[in-house]
């Protein structure tokens, strides 16, 4: 990549935190915090910007830990729609949840120096992702890959986290006996 040209008026920048609690008993996870700052370039309106990266990186997190998608036998989708397959609701959205634009960014060339705001953002929920990676990696050893699909389902997590603890025969804290399937 020579680094060379002029990439199109509205190329953005953002980057994102997050924090997460992962329940090893169940797989659940809560998102605690996100922190986002968002080039937007010189913000025409600052409230339809925050709302388009609040939007989309919530569907992100859709995408990145919910929506999975599952087929037949005959290879027939069977969730095609939001009614066939779970979508973030007000009760996932980030306990806290800070959205910054980068100041002084005016874009040369576009209208009043804005960048347009739509897609971008949906791929700022990684941290969400990378983050339960991160909360699953505290059990296991230290420098253990951590194996973990997308979407990052309560399933997907609950077993990333305890086929370790299996392989590893170490007991999972604070357990009840029936939660270990035997090998």
């Amino acid at each position: 990549m020579a680094g060379r040209g002029h990439p199109f008026y509205y190329f953005a920048w953002g980057a994102a935190v997050s924090e997460v609690e992962v329940d090893v008993f169940t797989g659940m996870h809560r998102v605690l915090r996100v922190d986002i700052l968002h080039d937007a370039g010189d913000s025409i309106n600052e409230g339809v910007n925050r709302g388009q990266i609040e939007g989309g990186f919530v569907q992100g997190m859709g995408w990145l830990t919910m929506e999975e998608l599952k087929w037949d036998d005959q290879g027939c989708l069977l969730t095609h729609s939001p009614d066939t397959y779970k979508i973030p609701a007000v009760g996932d959205i980030p306990q806290i949840f800070n959205v910054a634009l980068l100041k002084n960014a005016a874009q040369k060339g576009a209208i009043y120096g804005n960048k347009a705001v739509g897609e971008p953002p949906l791929m700022l929920a990684i941290s969400v992702r990378e983050a339960i990676r991160d909360a699953v990696a505290a059990f296991r050893p230290p420098g253990v890959e951590v194996p973990l699909p997308s979407p990052a389902t309560p399933e997907a997590i609950f077993l990333s986290i305890h086929q370790d603890l299996r392989d590893e025969r170490r007991p999972i804290p604070d357990q009840e006996p029936d939660l270990v399937a035997a090998k």
